[in-house]
């Protein structure tokens, strides 16, 4: 821009060229300018822009999404619906009703308080909006099938491999609750490590295991309401992964001294143990392979998505060459339109434009 210098009436304003650029250029990631304004342009990450405006257009409310099918099925005294079934389920709820809420919390109390750039805090809040969403999403199933909220907030604290992954990414985000000085090495590779956890290896891979079961039901017309909440909460996760890799990125290209070997070896390090935490998983949530359920498919997926995340930002691969064995995954995110259960007419769960495309890295 030039200087501007306007005359209204005996006043004068003088817009400073000098001033505004320097304003722009001190957009960081971290570290940048230290300013209450929330001034989004001129837009510095147009990805984050990009990314908010995808992801407000995707907007969906559980309470649209009908459950008397859900209900009946659950009620029902025939073989229609195995405990096996019911357990998936049980353990869907139990597990997301907890993670849901650790990541938004951790999106308000860590990442978008470190981070500067205001396009960047916009797309977090978004983000931490959308996890809202999601718990509101187990909120009514919970209360639409009666189950006991106590027996849900039972299992999260009870059984181990669901305590065990939540004490990886909880235990993270409390080390950073603190004053930390973003101009030491250590400390931006402290908060790189946790955008990795919680973008790539929590809600990009650990989440991943429970979502193809549930979809699993949903394709033999297993619980549709559920299924379709779990669709919705599928392509938005597609779009939160898409947020911390981008963030990582941005952060790692303004300080490369995050980027050394040993660091690298550190968050491949931190995707094998996410790896074997949802494995172990993946077994208590499928003790016995049922109808179109095979642990080992399951576990082979973790692999295969896994990689994708590490291969995603520049790291390699834990299980080269494995093949992925839930192709018909990625059909489950093809949902710009969907027919209401009941009444045959189409809920469009967007807002004025197109649906934002998911990426098939992320499937």
């Amino acid at each position: 821009m030039e200087t501007k210098v306007y005359t209204i009436g005996n006043k004068t304003f003088v817009l400073d060229k000098d001033k505004a650029e320097a304003a722009f250029d001190a957009k960081r990631v971290i570290n940048g300018r230290d300013t209450m304004f929330f001034n989004i342009l001129p837009l510095k990450y147009q990805w984050a822009y990009d990314l908010y405006k995808t992801m407000k257009n995707n907007h969906w409310e559980p309470e649209d999404i009908p459950m008397q099918k859900d209900v009946e099925q659950w009620r029902s005294t025939t073989d229609e619906i195995t405990e096996i079934d019911r357990w998936i389920i049980k353990m869907a709820i139990g597990y997301f009703s907890a993670a849901e809420g650790i990541v938004g919390d951790n999106i308000l109390h860590v990442t978008r308080e470190l981070i500067t750039a205001p396009e960047l805090k916009l797309v977090l809040g978004r983000h931490a909006h959308e996890e809202n969403i999601h718990a509101d999403s187990l909120v009514y199933m919970i209360s639409s099938l009666g189950l006991n909220p106590h027996e849900c907030e039972a299992m999260f604290e009870d059984v181990p491999t669901i305590k065990a992954k939540n004490s990886l990414v909880v235990n993270n985000s409390r080390n950073l609750r603190r004053d930390i000085d973003l101009t030491q090495t250590r400390s931006k590779q402290d908060l790189a490590k946790n955008m990795f956890l919680f973008g790539q290896c929590m809600e990009g891979t650990q989440f991943y295991g429970l979502f193809g079961m549930v979809l699993s039901l949903y394709r033999q017309n297993k619980f549709p309401g559920i299924g379709q909440m779990f669709r919705y909460t599928l392509r938005d996760e597609s779009n939160h992964i898409s947020v911390f890799k981008h963030l990582l990125l941005s952060l790692v290209d303004e300080n490369p001294d995050i980027w050394t070997k040993d660091f690298r070896q550190e968050l491949v390090d931190l995707m094998k143990e996410a790896v074997a935490l949802e494995k172990a998983f993946i077994e208590d949530c499928l003790p016995v392979n049922a109808l179109g359920l095979s642990a080992a498919e399951f576990t082979q997926y973790i692999d295969y998505i896994a990689d994708r995340r590490l291969e995603s930002v520049g790291l390699p691969a834990l299980t080269p060459g494995v093949k992925n064995p839930l192709p018909w995954l990625a059909e489950m995110m093809d949902i710009n339109k969907e027919q209401n259960f009941f009444e045959g007419r189409v809920t469009e769960y967007q807002k004025a434009s197109a649906l934002g495309a998911v990426d098939d890295d992320d499937l």
